[in-house]
């Protein structure tokens, strides 16, 4: 009898794993299909790697959880900045890397305005702090190049657009 219960659980364990997993990859395909800038394997490999994103049950749960996953990678990418500020290697762009700083600040309030947008169903809201966050790590990189000055950080400003641009396709198809 207990193995006919843990063979049950385990049956319903699988299915909504597989459901989400179908959802991440379904929803990635779509997105990627309106918006090339979007990979298809980037998107799944960053939603598959995410527990919040990996129990979502439809598109506006991918899109909560995606837009977590980009806060924290923008709250990740401060506290690299923040080392980089204190190491004399990059003394000559100090300034410009606390500019990034605020960059980074300012997505995470847009980040915070679209899950509310998002979660009170105002999606062209969501889009538009979306689109706002999703203009920091270009408006980093452009500081960068307008100070004539090589960014050690551009291969993480890189996957900082990718990780916004997967929320913002999702919300785009809501």
């Amino acid at each position: 009898m207990k193995f006919l219960v843990s063979l049950v659980i385990f049956s319903i364990f699988l299915s909504g794993f597989a459901t989400a997993q179908t959802l991440i990859q379904d929803s990635c395909k779509k997105a990627f299909a309106k918006d090339p800038q979007l990979t298809y394997e980037f998107c799944v490999k960053s939603l598959t790697e995410d527990p919040q994103s990996k129990a979502a049950t439809t598109l506006e749960g991918l899109v909560l959880a995606s837009t977590n996953n980009a806060m924290a990678k923008f709250t990740n990418m401060k506290g690299v900045v923040q080392q980089d500020i204190m190491d004399k290697r990059y003394a000559d762009i100090v300034g410009v890397l606390r500019l990034c700083l605020g960059f980074y600040d300012d997505a995470n309030d847009d980040l915070k305005t679209a899950l509310a947008n998002v979660k009170s169903h105002d999606y062209e809201g969501a889009n538009i702090n979306l689109s706002a966050a999703l203009d920091v790590s270009g408006n980093c990189e452009d500081a960068f190049k307008e100070d004539k000055k090589k960014s050690p950080i551009t291969t993480e400003n890189d996957i900082l657009y990718k990780k916004v641009l997967i929320p913002l396709a999702f919300t785009n198809m809501l």
